[in-house]
């Protein structure tokens, strides 16, 4: 059985990082028997520059017809945010193409990364948190205007989308530790009380088992710092959730080391490290694959439907960690970072010392 994933390396490092991400899931579905077909397509600033378009027609139906899209960054300095043709659209057309609602950003922390943190390590242990983000709605895909001294942007949901989204968190939350944490700022936002009201109602009509909390955003980013391990899976909307991750990548040493799933009701999702394009680092070998190649994992896990490969390519990253191999965001000091391409390829050892004996043919990464 072979399945086709659009690979989307988009601006800065994206390329880089996405190139290792696609060679691991190749060789992570072999593993399990299964065949992957890679085709390559443009998005973002690489797509304004070729085709006028931050998502060209042919990248949009690629990825319709494809069954899960790794994407790596858009952006850029050279497409500046006051430009009326942004790489960034791109990104967001193609979620609210795709109709992918839900964007799952898991957090873990190695302990050969803990360093890294600014948190002091017994803050860290034991952190294993899920945010579900949700991702079509709300501020960034509002109304907008602009005057000479005056903008406006609109935030607005309805229950229907709200409601979607925490069903979905909910049942994460009942898969995992029971515990979901819904963030709004409900003392200022209509939005948000009604946020607040349409996930309490879906809980507690649904999903009487999870244990829900309300909190605001301000003292969920407060918490964050304080006692992450208190959180199991947070929900909340598209601008809260955006920060909010952020925030809690820095606490997990860095933001190159995590992954996310951008999921809608099928099981074809969009995956991708939560970094941006890092400009500055692009073409010096030096990026993080890890959270690129970690979001591969996850499109084995929600998408082809391999659960087993997901968690070998995930132990492989661990295995490569284990052995020190840290580029220079996660290094620390004292120790010679690794080069992205050196990450990349202590994965694929892993994977391989993981692997029983495969037909070559089956590792070769496929290209149309």
């Amino acid at each position: 059985m072979s399945h086709l994933v659009a690979v989307l390396g988009g601006d800065g490092i994206g390329p880089e990082v996405t190139d290792l991400a696609a060679r691991a899931l190749v060789e992570a579905a072999a593993l399990h028997g299964l065949k992957v077909e890679l085709q390559e397509a443009l998005i973002g600033g690489c797509a304004i520059d070729q085709t006028g378009l931050p998502l060209p027609e042919e990248t949009l139906a690629l990825c319709r017809s494809a069954s899960a899209v790794l994407l790596g960054a858009v952006g850029g300095p050279q497409w500046p945010p006051e430009a009326k043709v942004r790489p960034e659209q791109g990104l967001l057309a193609l979620r609210r193409e795709l109709g992918l609602f839900a964007n799952l950003r898991p957090v873990t922390i190695h302990p050969m990364v803990v360093p890294s943190s600014p948190l002091r390590p017994e803050l860290l242990r034991g952190v294993d948190l899920l945010v579900v983000r949700e991702l079509t709605g709300g501020i960034y895909f509002g109304a907008k205007r602009r005057e000479a001294d005056w903008a406006e942007d609109v935030c607005s949901y309805t229950a229907a989308e709200i409601e979607r989204v925490v069903r979905a968190a909910a049942g994460y939350a009942r898969a995992r530790r029971r515990k979901l944490t819904s963030v709004d700022k409900a003392n200022v936002l209509e939005t948000s009380r009604l946020w607040r009201e349409v996930a309490t109602r879906v809980v507690e009509t649904d999903f009487p088992d999870v244990q829900l909390e309300h909190q605001l955003v301000d003292s969920c980013a407060m918490q964050l710092v304080r006692a992450p391990r208190s959180f199991d899976v947070i929900v909340t909307e598209n601008l809260f959730g955006d920060v909010l991750t952020d925030e809690a990548a820095v606490i997990g040493g860095s933001i190159g080391m995590l992954p996310s799933a951008s999921l809608g009701d099928g099981p074809r999702g969009l995956y991708e490290p939560i970094h941006g394009s890092a400009p500055a680092l692009a073409g010096r070998g030096v990026a993080n694959p890890y959270g690129a190649i970690l979001s591969a994992a996850m499109l084995l896990r929600h998408s082809l439907a391999l659960p087993g490969a997901a968690w070998a390519l995930e132990a492989a990253v661990s295995a490569a960690i284990e052995e020190g191999v840290l580029t220079e965001d996660v290094a620390g000091p004292g120790r010679h970072p690794a080069t992205t391409r050196e990450a990349g390829s202590a994965v694929l050892r892993a994977l391989r010392r993981a692997m029983p004996a495969t037909p070559r043919h089956q590792m070769q990464v496929e290209e149309r």
